[in-house]
């Protein structure tokens, strides 16, 4: 009996997949053809389609336009045509000996119903100068017998249709020309805050990466740029008012953001629908504000002596210098939104400071908690005085600060669906980065456990819930600089962007597999050097 039962589990184990030794050839996942990322909220395809003209296709504008649309329509028009490059079209053709059934001509085809030579972009009204929270990015498109059109009310949405359009592009089976299928797409994201956090304090990173991260973003649909620009380690940001915080906090003078390198980071993001949001996290990560203004800091004692801790929340100093540099930095950044931080603030050096033990004595403050809280609410009332919204990390709102309404509450660490029901129970809104932290690794393509995750998985009313302005992925510059950066963020954060962007009901990661392979690849033509995504396959 022990050895049937022996037997029997042997058996078992093999045929569930415990053991991988017997593969089948090929990849591991068979890339889609033609498909979109992230999944828009309505689309219809049937079998018919219609070949591209490469010599004569072109967009139509018949409506409003301006700069940002006729420089995506240059992007994308030569997005849509490198998909038939004269080199994937070599390649295409050198292959057809391995499998000439499947090489014959488009044109051959019952389903090849026209040629395409013009797609129409209806803008429906004026364009916009800046991206926005809660911007308009819905589109329609439709390709059939009569028409092949993109529809937007916004200039935002116009760009999120051009995207959706040159995904569906794809080079026919024998490499001779472009063909796309016919389609009819309503479509609009799930949440309006769809965001990439960017921390280039750990490590610098130049201004032509981040802009190949803006790209990829806008292959994504996402639409803030969250730049955690300055950190403990450096202070890259050149600022106007105290250039010396740059002159001795950076890395090196060559890792420095000049007010140029801001604004075309700034300006580039703008062009693909991007907004671009600053963090200048305080009082604590201020270390290297301390190299040039070490008078800002709490001088540290007993075992700490000689040290530097957070902010000193007891100088009027202190207050004077932050409201000075905050009025430059609503000024160079035009967002509505500035993100205070406000996390991991370590109390070891208030503690050990007489002169900060002497005034929470004074001012009745029994814990550092109630210390920091003093200092973020004066913080954020800075930003509130200077018609500017505040983000702020979640340990702010944990230790009770009083924050203004619309003050956004960053969840990042603990039990997300506790905090989201807690923070927007109280009428605040949340924003959601637990389980998008891309510098947490795992083991082959790990995008699976960000796909998961859906800022709507806690008990709330609906009202609580619309109260979640959507999430954003983080991409903390410990281990990453320029060599590495774009790998790490890419395709991984590509789940999120689909958590974000497609509607609840989407949510079958191995049916998303398909698409992400194709997707990869796609980003990978694009000059996005996207990490292959589900093991072992190949690009053309």
């Amino acid at each position: 009996m022990k050895y049937v039962l022996l037997l029997l589990n042997t058996w078992f184990l093999y045929t569930n997949g415990a053991y991988s030794y017997i593969v089948d050839p090929g990849p591991v996942v068979k890339a889609t053809k033609g498909e979109i990322w992230p999944k828009p909220k309505s689309q219809t395809t049937n079998a018919k389609f219609a070949m591209i003209n490469r010599s004569a296709f072109q967009f139509q504008i018949s409506n409003h336009t301006c700069d940002i649309l006729e420089k995506a329509i240059e992007r994308y028009q030569k997005l849509t045509l490198d998909v038939g490059n004269s080199a994937r079209r070599s390649l295409f053709r050198s292959s057809r000996g391995r499998n000439d059934q499947t090489r014959k001509s488009p044109r051959s085809d019952g389903n090849f119903k026209k040629t395409l030579e013009m797609m129409q972009l209806n803008l429906k009204t004026p364009c916009e100068s800046l991206p926005y929270l809660a911007m308009d990015e819905s589109y329609d498109l439709v390709i059939d017998d009569t028409q092949a059109s993109i529809e937007a009310f916004s200039v935002w949405g116009m760009l999120r249709g051009l995207e959706s359009f040159s995904q569906m592009v794809v080079l026919s089976d024998d490499g001779s020309m472009l063909r796309v299928n016919f389609t009819r797409i309503s479509d609009e994201p799930r949440f309006s805050h769809r965001g990439l956090l960017v921390d280039t304090s750990r490590h610098f990173v130049s201004v032509p990466t981040l802009i190949r991260i803006l790209d990829g973003m806008a292959y994504n649909k996402l639409n803030v740029f969250h730049w955690h620009i300055v950190d403990d380690h450096s202070f890259p940001y050149q600022s106007e008012r105290f250039p010396e915080l740059s002159d001795r906090g950076a890395f090196h003078p060559s890792m420095v953001y000049s007010p140029d390198d801001v604004q075309r980071v700034i300006e580039e993001a703008r062009l693909r629908g991007i907004r671009v949001m600053s963090e200048f996290d305080t009082p604590g990560h201020t270390r290297s504000w301390g190299v040039s203004h070490p008078e800002l800091l709490t001088e540290c004692f007993d075992q700490y002596r000689g040290k530097l801790g957070p902010m000193d929340p007891t100088k009027e100093m202190t207050y004077a210098f932050l409201e000075e540099l905050f009025r430059e930095i609503v000024h160079v950044f035009p967002d509505q939104y500035v993100h205070l931080g406000g996390d991991e603030v370590g109390f070891e050096c208030w503690a050990s400071n007489a002169e900060v033990m002497e005034y929470m004595k004074v001012n009745r403050l029994y814990s550092f908690e109630m210390l920091e809280e003093k200092f973020i609410q004066r913080i954020v009332d800075q930003i509130d005085a200077l018609n500017r919204s505040s983000l702020v990390w979640q340990e702010v709102y944990v230790n009770g600060v009083r924050l203004p309404k619309g003050t956004v509450v960053h969840i990042w660490t603990g039990n997300r669906q506790d905090l989201l029901n807690r923070i927007t129970r109280d009428g605040l809104p949340a924003l959601l980065s637990s389980c998008w932290y891309l510098d947490h690794l795992s083991t082959g393509g790990d995008w699976r456990k960000f796909y998961n995750c859906d800022p709507h998985d806690f008990v709330g009313t609906q009202a609580q819930k619309k109260l979640v302005l959507g999430g954003e992925a983080c991409m903390w510059g410990e281990v990453v600089n320029d060599q590495n950066i774009l790998q790490r963020i890419f395709p991984r954060v590509s789940a999120t962007a689909e958590k974000l962007w497609s509607q609840e009901a989407v949510k079958n990661a191995d049916q998303a597999a398909a698409r992400l392979e194709e997707h990869t690849c796609r980003m990978n033509l694009r000059n996005v050097p996207a990490q292959p995504p589900n093991g072992p396959g190949f690009c053309v």
